[in-house]
């Protein structure tokens, strides 16, 4: 049988390639916003691998392209292993999470690195108290939410890959000050704990762990700043950044949050937020 897709040089080039896979070469499974980003600073650091994109649907594969990362589509079955793989896909779109991340391990020839960019939200703290890179976890079983994401990285360290616990990501014009812009009120309650890390920031890190070649570790990605939703909503305001206005928190009886350290990351790995909190990426003060 003979299979036709619409990408045809990528797949071709796939092909051939397959003998070829260079020493920093890297497969991307979920070249989103972070996984762009990824790329970007991967081929800073390595300016002549080759980098491979691999995405649910084949929407996005002319930006890819430009991008100069090599597209193929989840049905491709991917003929051949890399040094480098960074899972960075969302639980979202797909009914078999840590199915899809064994799929990308068994794509890891086991030379360089195998990283899966996970949350911070598996971390078993509601009350806005103190956690780190080594505090306890939900328990499997309480939480739909936590399960997948803590079954998902259950197959990772099998594999002997690493994690990198992600708090809330944003930029300018993506993440939970926007989300709550654009409600114009929330039934949350304001005191609730954030922990943010920037898009740049998760990206630099996640090389910084690659490169790195470790094996079965956990880390946590987080710029050590934590804030509640009020101060977030506040700083945005203080700003004159943004053209809508946020009329407030509803809520009284919804779970508190937690503030994470990573300090033990950021000690083994040499590594530092380009953006060390909200207040300063937004340019206000405190």
């Amino acid at each position: 049988m003979i299979r036709i897709t619409i990408y045809v040089p990528s797949e071709e080039l796939g092909a051939s390639s397959r003998g070829n896979i260079g020493a920093n070469d890297l497969l991307i499974v979920g070249p989103g916003v972070l996984g762009r980003l990824v790329a970007e600073k991967w081929r800073e650091e390595y300016p002549g691998c080759q980098i491979y994109g691999q995405t649910v649907t084949t929407n996005h594969h002319d930006e890819l392209i430009k991008m100069g990362i090599n597209p193929s589509s989840k049905q491709t079955k991917l003929t051949y292993k890399f040094p480098y793989v960074i899972f960075c896909a969302p639980p979202s779109q797909t009914e078999d999470y840590a199915g899809d991340i064994r799929e990308a391990a068994l794509n890891w020839n086991g030379e360089g690195s195998f990283l899966f960019t996970s949350s911070s939200a598996p971390y078993d703290c509601f009350d806005n108290g103190a956690i780190n890179e080594d505090g306890p976890v939900v328990p499997i079983g309480r939480s739909p939410r936590t399960d997948v994401l803590l079954k998902a990285e259950k197959v990772v360290l099998d594999f002997d890959g690493c994690v990198v616990r992600l708090a809330g990501l944003y930029k300018a014009d993506r993440g939970a000050h926007i989300y709550w812009l654009h409600k114009g009120s929330c039934d949350i309650r304001p005191d609730h704990i954030l922990n943010l890390i920037h898009y740049e920031d998760a990206a630099s890190l996640s090389v910084t762990i690659l490169k790195k070649r470790l094996r079965g570790r956990i880390f946590l990605g987080c710029d050590n700043h934590p804030v509640s939703r009020q101060e977030v909503m506040d700083l945005v305001e203080k700003s004159g950044k943004f053209d809508k206005k946020f009329e407030g928190f509803t809520g009284t009886s919804d779970p508190l949050g937690k503030k994470l350290n990573n300090s033990k990351t950021r000690a083994e790995l040499g590594w530092e937020p380009k953006y060390p909190s909200f207040a300063q990426f937004l340019g206000v003060s405190e």
